[in-house]
């Protein structure tokens, strides 16, 4: 699962244009709730998520999945695709 947090982080530091010293920024940090990102965004992540690892993310995974941090964005991504 480390490798999927590797690569989540990158993807959203790149993406979401936040820089490698900002001391709020981590893989447990609320996405949401810091303002890293906002709807758009969580709309354009699951695009990622989906085309990336080739999973279907439903409306019933973001109601059953705690989906706010780096680490449990991978755990889910790690459950469905079963790495």
């Amino acid at each position: 699962m480390e490798d999927i947090i590797q690569q989540l982080e990158e993807h959203i530091r790149s993406r979401y244009e936040i820089e490698a010293d900002d001391e709020d920024f981590g893989t447990d940090v609320h996405l949401f709730d810091y303002g890293f990102i906002d709807s758009m965004g969580a709309t354009a992540l699951i695009a990622h998520i989906e085309q990336t690892y080739g999973i279907q993310v439903t409306n019933q995974d973001l109601m059953l999945y705690p989906m706010n941090t780096i680490q449990e964005i991978a755990h889910f991504i790690s459950t469905k695709t079963g790495r």
